[in-house]
């Protein structure tokens, strides 16, 4: 039976965008970590990781959430 105490897993993706659209990433320039069981520690991995390439103005990160695979939390 699956661990379904976290019913969402997030990730944080982005990189090196090449204009201020931010639509298209630099190749090469990609980052994704995760996956997080909680936002909490999810934000706090994204905020250390965008404060490291701050002065880099097409640099962006997110934080994805998605439903966890295999369906919503038991209880």
């Amino acid at each position: 039976m699956p661990d379904n105490s976290y019913p969402q897993l997030h990730f944080i993706w982005g990189g090196i965008f090449t204009d201020a659209s931010f639509s298209t990433l630099e190749a090469g320039t990609e980052e994704s970590y995760g996956p997080f069981h909680d936002v909490r520690t999810a934000e706090r991995t994204w905020n250390e990781k965008a404060r490291r390439n701050i002065d880099i103005a097409n640099h962006r990160l997110f934080v994805i959430t998605v439903p966890r695979p295999g369906g919503v939390r038991a209880g």
